[in-house]
């Protein structure tokens, strides 16, 4: 049979071998033409340098409104970067809707139907959204930390920090990874969850109700929290370690491996359930 006449195979043989390239661009186009993305990633930067600008405004961030105790523990990057939890709320909810917002209209049985291997699919989704959210990370906290040192520097004789200051530049950059891992943990719950409501209340309760209530448990499940989100990851904002989390480094690296299990573990039940 020739070429010319050999007859072009089709089915699932056939859509297996979509290169991985092409599944990044096809993740790519229906991660941008999400409604949500443009107002989520906005909402992110805006409420965020927002929130800064009213705390380093504030009698907080006015050195000289401070004990002398204080203004020796004085450290104006941690407090331009204190709205992280604003920018982690943001991330979350773009990280669930990258996953959740294909099941809420169906559209999840027309990219397995073209993609049969699941692994593959999320694992294009996955990295798409990485990319997005270091970027996004990385803006937020770079202008957030620039706005919020220009608002203490309007205060005389409140000291500010630069980039160039020894720790700054790490803290900054590392905040924005932490945002980054906390995307992540949230497309790994929109994986889990299915739902967007869900994803968000699991996502929530996660970041901000367990942390509110870890004290009343018990000391040695306390430890645990070293790497927990909301707890021992973002301390990588701070210059002068705490006595809780004497190494923000290792926090942040904990809590990111603990992120990637959840992450296996959704790719193992994403790949065995019915959709």
């Amino acid at each position: 049979m020739s070429a010319a006449t050999r007859p072009v195979e089709t089915g699932p043989a056939a859509r297996t071998q979509v290169r991985f390239a092409d599944l990044l661009r096809s993740e790519w186009t229906k991660f941008r033409s999400l409604p949500s993305v443009r107002w989520t990633l906005l909402a992110m930067l805006v409420f965020t340098t927002g929130i800064t600008l009213l705390v380093c405004g504030g009698d907080q961030g006015r050195y000289s409104a401070l004990s002398p105790e204080d203004q020796l523990a004085w450290d104006p990057t941690a407090l331009s970067l204190n709205s992280f939890f604003m920018a982690q709320l943001c991330v979350s909810v773009l990280g669930i809707l990258v996953v959740t917002s294909e099941y809420a209209t169906g559209t999840i049985r027309t990219s397995l139907s073209a993609m049969p291997r699941r692994g593959r699919l999320l694992a294009a989704k996955t990295s798409v959204f990485t990319v997005v959210a270091l970027i996004a990370g990385q803006l937020t906290s770079f202008v957030a930390f620039l706005a919020g040192q220009a608002m203490i520097g309007s205060h005389d004789g409140s000291p500010t920090a630069s980039l160039g200051d020894p720790g700054v530049l790490t803290a900054v950059s590392g905040t924005g990874l932490y945002l980054a891992a906390i995307g992540l943990l949230a497309v790994a719950v929109g994986t889990l969850t299915r739902a967007t409501a869900g994803g968000l209340a699991v996502q929530v309760g996660i970041t901000l109700l367990v942390p509110a209530f870890g004290g009343a448990l018990p000391s040695g499940v306390q430890k645990a929290f070293a790497y927990w989100p909301s707890l021992g990851g973002p301390e990588i904002r701070n210059l002068v370690p705490t006595p809780e989390y004497p190494d923000a480094w290792t926090n942040l690296a904990g809590m990111t491996a603990g992120i990637a299990v959840v992450l296996v573990v959704a790719f193992a039940v994403f790949r065995r359930r019915e959709v």
